[in-house]
C-alpha cells in the first residue's frame, strides 16, 4: 500500500508539472501622441494656401509703400502718465486662506493678453486673496512693445473677501498702437 501511494503521488506530481501554464508572450504596444494640424489660410484673391512653412516664400512681388508703412518694432508712441482703472471683479470660487511665509497675501495667475479689434488691448487674469481678511489689491500693468513702454496702468481692485478667487479685465491702449507684451504685478498689499 505504501508503494501504491508513493506511485500515485509521483504520478500526480508529474501531471501537475506537465500542466503549468506557459509564460504569456508579450504583446506589441505603440503609443503615439496626437499631432496638431497645421493652420492654413487661403488667399481669396490669389488662391495661394499659406501655412507656417511657406509664409514669406514664393511670388509675392515688391512690397508697396502701404506694406512698408507700419513697422511694429519702430513704434515710438507712448501714452504719458499713469492710467487709473477700477475694474469689475467677478468672484469665481473660494479656497481656505493659505497666506504665510511662502505664500503672498494676493496672487495672480492665468493672465492672457489679447486685442479686441477696433477697441483696446486687454489683460484678463485671476486674482486670489490668500489671507483671512478682506483686501483691496492694487496692481500695476505695463503694456510694452519691443521693450518700450506704451502705457502704464494702475488697477484698483475692489475689496476681495477672505479666500476668494475671481477674474478681472484690465484695459490697455487702443489697438491702433501695437503691444507685444504686458507685465502686471501686485504692488499692494
Amino acid at each position: 500500500m505504501t508503494i501504491i501511494a508513493a506511485l500515485a503521488a509521483t504520478g500526480l506530481a508529474t501531471a501537475a508539472t506537465a500542466q503549468t501554464a506557459p509564460t504569456p508572450v508579450p504583446r506589441s504596444r505603440v503609443e503615439v501622441p496626437t499631432t496638431p494640424g497645421v493652420p492654413e489660410f487661403r488667399d481669396p484673391k490669389t488662391g495661394q494656401i499659406w501655412t507656417p512653412e511657406n509664409v514669406g516664400r514664393g511670388p509675392i512681388g515688391k512690397p508697396t509703400p502701404a506694406d512698408l508703412a507700419f513697422d511694429p518694432l519702430a513704434q515710438a508712441e507712448r501714452i504719458k502718465g499713469v492710467v487709473v482703472q477700477r475694474p469689475n471683479f467677478t468672484p469665481l470660487g473660494w479656497s481656505a486662506p493659505s497666506a504665510g511665509p511662502a505664500t503672498p497675501l494676493v496672487t495672480m495667475d492665468n493672465a492672457s493678453l489679447r486685442a479686441v479689434p477696433g477697441k483696446r488691448w486687454q489683460v484678463v487674469l485671476y486674482v486670489n486673496n490668500n489671507s483671512a481678511g478682506t483686501l483691496a489689491p492694487m496692481i500695476d500693468c505695463r503694456f510694452i512693445n519691443a521693450g518700450k513702454l506704451v502705457e502704464e496702468t494702475r488697477v484698483l481692485v475692489p475689496g476681495v473677501g477672505a479666500g476668494v478667487r475671481g477674474g478681472l479685465t484690465i484695459y490697455g491702449p487702443k489697438t491702433d498702437l501695437f503691444v507685444d507684451r504686458a507685465d502686471c504685478r501686485v504692488v499692494s498689499p
